[in-house]
């Protein structure tokens, strides 16, 4: 069965390499070389893009860069705009990496050296002046290190005057110099940066008539004290975005500090509340328990009345779970160094696999329900939950994916990448799954242990209800609570997925994560509790949707730093942008839902069995 397995992997991660589909393509660098003197270091090209919007990504030579290498002599010497080799974490994270026909010699010292001297058409002058005008910036790698920088400027632009009158727009500039530098330690290159010179800058402002333009670059190569293996850490400090870990620490104080008030209030209630029913239904004489018992015991022989759509609430609680195993798992890997935190894509592929191979936890969690809730059907529930998360996803992606081909953009999933992720869900997903639900039939306990029996008819709810005990009510202040637990820490997570700041401080966000369940869980408890107080005992979809609250006031906080904080424009990034945070936040609802739920069922169970009931 393990050779299986590991076949299946293997044979899902090569697809998204196709040595048919790939076979003019170069064979990735290998990263952590040691080199010789002269020996070549390879610089590769991946994008470019406008800064503001870093999901927008076309390839490098989309814009008419030479792509090759030629001396004063005019004789060619390195041919680039080659293909590399992809692995499934780059292909996921948009990269397009190509050779690139900068020749560089370990530890050569190069001053001015002519790249190539090209006459350009007015039409490729125009292309360079829009990418300018929309702040474009490259990318490169040096030794999986990334560089990046602008590839021109626009001076003494008057924007308020070039909105009414349509004068002002400045002078174009274009960078036509890169300087290349690489820190060396070890014969090991162990940092890479790459800048433009604006004192060689070409004006670029007239675009009618053709121009010939020179592109040239220098390379040096400095010693450094920085070991190899810590050469990412440079870059959790990105120039575009500084990283402020006191304020992180204030917001998990500030966590802290509501966990901590929330924990003592529930306590006090819980303790007095709960003391007082407890004494009021087990030891006074049972003539005054019929003429004074109200609230929550009146309800016990309705309280563990299965829910409507019992199929699509097991299947919720599976997905929930599935999820949930899957965040802590990924946290867990990235907190300890096992995924890289520093590579684009590595923790999305990370989720994808492990989200794969944790069906088996979803599969299990939901037949296993649906048997407590006598169901019949448990292929059903199987099949459902096999889909409710990855249906939406699927649909969220290929929207975006073909308005990412429709503009060109590289950050559209090549084919081989699609069918890997195809090949996960239809070889493991959901034989796992449906595993899962095989174990539950078989092993797993099918009697839901209620300490109360059920009537056969349901007890009257009552309707008349005070706005604060209202079920809105209760869902505003179920996903309120704990978004103001978590929105100081959600603003950098926000910041680090939209832009380009390197998120590092998993050790915070997997303790802020810890914090968001304590929190979404006591909340949730709590409102149930005062819910069984006014004689509802509809509880099965309302505590899984107060858990799930916090889900919808993420996608509503999208809304505020999309429009206030990020910067972002244009549709291609709208729809990534609202399409995935929708996803994002459905992920959250299924989640929370779920671990609210069950710990709702515990206290239910817990309170139904220290009364005497008939």
């Amino acid at each position: 069965m393990r050779t299986i397995v590991r076949a299946l992997i293997a044979s899902c991660l090569l697809l998204s390499s196709n040595p048919v589909a790939e076979a003019k393509k170069l064979a990735k660098v290998k990263i952590g070389h040691t080199y010789k003197e002269k020996e070549e270091v390879h610089v590769i090209v991946n994008s470019v893009g406008p800064f503001n919007n870093p999901t927008e990504k076309y390839r490098f030579y989309s814009l008419p860069f030479c792509d090759t290498h030629h001396g004063t002599d005019g004789k060619q010497k390195k041919k680039g705009a080659v293909r590399h080799r992809q692995r499934l974490r780059e292909a996921m994270a948009g990269d397009r990496r190509e050779s690139s026909p900068y020749v560089v010699e370990f530890q050569q010292k190069v001053e001015d050296r002519v790249l190539c001297e090209q006459n350009f058409s007015t039409e490729q002058l125009a292309v360079f002046k829009d990418a300018i005008a929309n702040s474009y910036y490259f990318e490169m790698y040096v030794e999986d290190l990334p560089m990046s920088g602008f590839i021109g400027d626009i001076i003494d632009e008057d924007v308020v005057a070039q909105d009414i009158m349509g004068t002002g727009e400045g002078k174009t500039f274009l960078f036509p110099h890169l300087q290349f530098i690489f820190g060396v330690n070890k014969n090991k290159i162990v940092s890479a940066a790459v800048r433009t010179d604006a004192s060689k800058k070409v004006d670029i402002s007239d675009v009618s008539a053709p121009q010939k333009i020179t592109f040239t670059y220098s390379v040096d190569f400095v010693p450094e004290d920085l070991e190899w293996k810590h050469r990412m850490k440079r870059y959790t400090h990105s120039m575009f975005a500084p990283a402020s870990t006191e304020i992180h620490w204030l917001s998990i104080i500030n966590s802290c500090v509501l966990v901590l008030l929330l924990t003592a209030f529930l306590t006090i209630i819980f303790m007095r509340v709960l003391k007082n029913d407890f004494t009021n239904y087990m030891d006074i004489e049972e003539e005054i328990v019929e003429e004074e018992e109200s609230g929550w015991k009146l309800i016990h022989g309705d309280v563990f009345r299965f829910p409507q759509q019992s199929t699509l609430f097991c299947a919720a609680v599976g997905s929930g779970n599935q999820l949930l195993v899957s965040t802590f798992i990924v946290l867990l890997l990235a907190l300890t160094g096992k995924v890289s935190t520093t590579r684009r894509g590595s923790i999305l592929a990370a989720a994808v696999i492990i989200y794969s191979f944790m069906s088996v936890v979803g599969g299990y969690s939901a037949t296993r329900l649906y048997f407590q809730m006598n169901g019949k059907a448990w292929s059903r529930c199987v099949l459902l939950t096999a889909v409710l998360f990855p249906i939406p996803a699927a649909l969220v992606f290929s929207y975006v994916n073909s308005v990412a081909i429709a503009h060109g953009s590289i950050s559209a999933l090549p084919f081989s990448t699609v069918f890997t992720i195809a090949a996960l869900y239809f070889f493991i997903c959901v034989p796992l799954t449906l595993t899962g639900g095989i174990l539950a039939k078989n092993f797993a306990k099918k009697d839901m242990e209620a300490p109360t029996r059920t009537t056969k008819v349901a007890r009257e709810i009552p309707t008349e209800t005070p706005l604060f005990k209202s079920r809105p009510f209760q869902m505003l202040v179920a996903g309120f609570l704990p978004f103001s637990a978590v929105y100081i820490e959600l603003h950098y997570i926000f910041t680090s997925m939209w832009g380009h700041q390197i998120y590092t401080l998993f050790g915070i966000l997997f303790f802020a994560f810890v914090l968001l369940v304590i929190v979404t869980s006591a909340i949730t408890v709590s409102l149930l509790y005062f819910q069984l107080t006014r004689e509802d005992h509809r509880w099965w979809w309302m505590s899984f949707v107060n858990g799930g609250m916090i889900g919808l006031f993420i996608y509503g906080y999208s809304f505020y730093f999309y429009f206030h904080r990020s910067g972002l424009t244009g549709f291609l990034q709208t729809s990534f942008y609202f399409g995935y945070m929708a996803l994002i936040s459905f992920a959250f609802f299924l989640m929370l839902g779920s671990v609210s739920f069950q710990l709702s069922l515990q206290f239910v169970k817990y309170i139904y069995s220290r009364v005497k009931c008939d």
